[in-house]
């Protein structure tokens, strides 16, 4: 990361940050959805590229896939189990710079106090100032994940005999990052 516009510390903009999902539903097509309360901060110093940071904080209830009744479904213990489990994280252990604009974010992944290590590979968009002054940088990523990996394992058997929700999620990172001091 040396000589990158990205040294400082930044903090998540839940206004314009993404983080998306999707799983396949009924064998046969996806169900989409995002969670709309994301917050979190990043640290980054290109004298010591190693050190840079990421916190991740997602609160589960503010997940929404268009259809009341299977968000609250998601919500019960079924899925996340919002009511004992109110957040997800994620916490860098490493940043690795792998090519132009390209990096690997390692660290541990906690939901429903399940922690577990991942990768998460994000491409760096670009950093501007905004017409308020704030200076922006943007993440894009993608990262497929297995949800029985944290406990998440509810499912209900087709006639066909497959099953009707998808143990494999696609997770989507859309990220606004603004400038701190």
């Amino acid at each position: 990361m040396t000589d990158s516009p990205l040294t400082g510390q930044w903090t998540i903009d839940p206004g314009h940050s993404r983080i998306g999902f999707s799983a396949r539903h009924a064998m046969v097509t996806k169900v989409r959805g995002a969670f709309n309360d994301v917050t979190g901060e990043a640290s980054f110093d290109e004298a010591d590229p190693g050190s840079a940071r990421v916190q991740v904080v997602v609160r589960t209830e503010s997940v929404d896939t268009r259809n009341p009744q299977r968000d609250e479904h998601l919500r019960s213990a079924d899925f996340l189990d919002v009511e004992s489990h109110p957040e997800m994280t994620f916490t860098s252990t490493s940043v690795e710079e792998v090519d132009d604009n390209g990096y690997i974010v390692v660290g541990e992944l906690t939901i429903r106090d399940t922690t577990r290590s991942m990768s998460i590979p994000l491409r760096f968009v670009g950093v501007d100032t905004d017409p308020f002054g704030n200076v922006r940088a943007g993440f894009e990523g993608t990262r497929r994940l297995d949800r029985r990996d944290w406990g998440i394992s509810w499912n209900t058997p087709l006639d066909s005999g497959g099953l009707l929700v998808g143990d494999r999620i696609q997770l989507e990172f859309e990220m606004s990052l603004i400038k701190q001091g």
